[in-house]
């Protein structure tokens, strides 16, 4: 963990100005292993989209998914803010949590229950 966040906080300094975002794992490295990349330069969590199974195919040791909820926790464990973001890092609409906030509740991932779809005017809007 020590390496990895070592890694991780010369990775914000060397690319300030070219790289505005470091992104950690946490099906690689865990929840406290991401929280310590998260105190140690990382402001990104990858992993929150879909249920993530290559990684535990590989032989990682954590988990295939998050609630939003277990997200929120994650990061306030450490004093952080957990915020959804657009994919080039913009605030998405109000309908776009809400959606999203649904399909977490759902467990669409586990279950194979539905996910709901954004109509497509409301994508292309943004």
């Amino acid at each position: 963990a020590q390496e990895n966040r070592a890694v991780h906080a010369v990775a914000r300094l060397m690319l300030h100005g070219r790289i505005d975002h470091i992104q950690t794992s946490w099906v690689k490295l865990g929840t406290e292993g991401t929280q310590l990349m998260l105190q140690g330069g990382a402001d990104d969590v990858g992993g929150t989209l879909m249920e993530e199974t290559i990684s535990r195919m590989a032989g990682a040791d954590n988990g295939s998914e998050k609630t939003v909820d277990e997200l929120e926790q994650l990061t306030s464990a450490i004093g952080r803010e957990a915020y959804q973001r657009t994919t080039t890092y913009g605030e998405p609409s109000a309908e776009r949590r809400a959606v999203a906030r649904e399909n977490a509740a759902t467990g669409y991932a586990s279950t194979g229950k539905s996910l709901k779809l954004l109509p497509l005017d409301v994508v292309n809007s943004r």
